[in-house]
């Protein structure tokens, strides 16, 4: 206890600094509170009629107290490499995604990245694994079997697994290395001489790696640029502001922050001449671009330096970091909001402390103007220049791709068919199309219909209203018109799923890269950016007020 006291202690403080407070009597508050929460825990450690264990004790009340403050507040123990590998991109461990599989029970490689210790080992989507260094992982969590799996670089361990096609187990010994992912899996020449870059993080380098994706097609001749943000979650504020200057003249401003303590309030420039100030630029987001990514994208807005495609962005404006703590522990706090050239916040969200989260409804959004007059607003996210439908799909569709079937037969086909297409080239014919639909009728997948919820919601409450005599065939015609038909859905579907099974095995052949090859044959809102650079006027006309 006397250990783990002082950081509650320097983390309330941490939160709520003293000299910063509204209220006079906040340092009193403190004091009280804190006091208050010592001699508690001392009642329960002295009286409470079983032991608990200090650490996870005052780990229910830290997680307690940050739960009601924002998702982005953090509390790290020692030694915790979440957040390392958040910051920089790096961790050391095999470089695979992995998964549980219900029906053996175990985790199983879900996508080995190219280059790393398991691509190496030969490991492949659908391996099971069986035991590391000898101890055997049945019934492991992902989370504790990922533990495992990481450690020191340049340590070696033995993994034991089986692959489903074959009888015998394999045995194989892997040595651990520093893995990142690079920010840009993929770049490439679209026809007309469109360049495109796909950007998928804002860790260590990615600067860097835009800047040389970027020279090589304008060497290969690329005379304009698509980039994709689409589900870029974000990441380092200062990479974001490189890549913004990429664009951008020397001494323009991208972001500013303002928080509760002067030292927080900062504003970042770019600070080089731009590799590319008259490059037409498109780039794409959707709502799961956040953070840095619409830094990016904001900032090449509000100075009218790019036209943005596709649908409104997060909305995450809030900016933290990182505040050492007692015993190597560490707290990713909330200092500040960020703010773009034009001034506005794209905060979506208020967490308001006690569990509820308000949005600015529209009507109360402020207008503010880019460098050349036109009209956006605040109120959360980034408002595209062109809007285009977000991608919905079927919820049938979301639960196949997370099942165990449609898992499954993906590796049994690819496993079959050794001489796939290149991506972009890759197509289901209409009997592979019809095998994967029997294959997942004959192994039973089931599916959560939201329709067969709200159909019982809807009885319930007739029931308890009084209307369920009167209601009740019309109800019951419902249901019947409604009744779920998996061999229906699955050729009802079929266009949609068609698409995603060939982006899967395009992974499963060609790693990242080939996935993301493959999904832009068929990406229309890629197809709206092509067709705005191709337009010379339309791209300018936007561009103009």
């Amino acid at each position: 206890m006397k250990q783990i006291l002082p950081l509650v202690i320097a983390l309330l403080l941490t939160h709520a600094p003293l000299a910063a407070q509204e209220s006079e009597n906040h340092p009193s508050q403190v004091t009280r509170n804190l006091e208050i929460f010592n001699e508690i825990y001392k009642a329960l450690d002295l009286y409470y009629v079983d032991t608990l264990a200090a650490d996870t004790a005052i780990q229910w009340a830290i997680d307690g107290m940050l739960s009601r403050v924002d998702p982005y507040t953090t509390y790290y123990p020692a030694d915790d490499e979440d957040l390392r590998q958040m910051a920089t991109g790096k961790y050391a461990g095999i470089g695979s995604i992995i998964r549980y599989h219900k029906n053996h029970d175990r985790v199983v490689i879900s996508e080995p990245y190219q280059g790393t210790p398991a691509d190496k080992a030969g490991l492949k989507a659908g391996d099971i694994l069986l035991s590391i260094d000898g101890k055997d992982v049945k019934g492991m969590s992902p989370t504790r079997v990922t533990t495992m799996l990481r450690g020191d670089a340049g340590t070696t361990f033995s993994l034991r697994y089986q692959r489903p096609s074959e009888k015998k187990p394999r045995t194989v010994s892997i040595t651990r290395q520093t893995i990142q992912l690079p920010s840009v899996p993929y770049s490439t020449i679209l026809h007309d001489s469109i360049g495109y870059i796909s950007l998928t993080g804002f860790t260590e380098g990615t600067a860097r790696e835009v800047r040389g994706a970027l020279s090589q097609l304008m060497a290969n001749g690329a005379t304009s640029l698509i980039l994709d943000l689409r589900d870029n979650p974000g990441g380092s504020l200062s990479e974001a502001v490189d890549i913004s200057n990429l664009f951008l003249p020397k001494g323009q401003k991208i972001v500013y922050t303002q928080g509760k303590q002067t030292a927080t309030n900062r504003q970042y420039y770019t600070t080089t001449d731009p590799l590319c100030p008259q490059l037409p630029l498109a780039i794409l987001v959707n709502q799961g671009s956040a953070s840095a990514s619409e830094i990016v994208s904001g900032s090449l807005q509000d100075m009218d330096r790019a036209v943005i495609i596709g649908t409104r962005t997060y909305g995450k404006g809030l900016v933290q970091a990182i505040r050492d703590l007692p015993y190597r522990g560490e707290l990713k706090i909330t200092t500040s909001r960020y703010y773009i050239p034009s001034g506005r916040c794209i905060q979506a969200h208020q967490y308001n402390h006690d569990g509820s989260i308000k949005t600015l409804p529209d009507s109360l959004q402020k207008e503010f103007h880019t460098a050349h007059g036109r009209l956006v607003r605040d109120g959360g996210g980034i408002n595209p220049d062109i809007h285009s439908e977000p991608d919905t799909l079927p919820t049938m569709i979301y639960d196949l791709m997370q099942s165990d079937q449609y898992f499954d037969w993906l590796n049994s086909y690819v496993s079959a068919n050794p001489t796939i297409g290149e991506p972009g080239h890759i197509t289901i014919s209409d009997a592979a199309y019809q095998d994967f639909s029997q294959y997942i009728i004959a192994h039973n997948f089931q599916y959560n219909r939201r329709t067969d919820e709200i159909i019982k919601l809807l009885r319930d409450v007739a029931r308890r209203e009084g209307y369920l005599d009167i209601a009740q065939d019309e109800i019951q015609a419902l249901e019947a018109k409604i009744k779920p038909d998996l061999a229906s859905d699955l050729v009802r579907h079929k266009s949609v799923i068609l698409p995603i099974l060939a982006t899967e095995i395009a992974t499963r052949r060609h790693y990242q890269r080939g996935a993301i090859r493959q999904h832009l044959t068929d990406d229309p809102v890629l197809h709206q950016a092509i067709e705005l650079l191709q337009d010379t006027k339309r791209y300018h006309d936007i561009l103009t007020p």
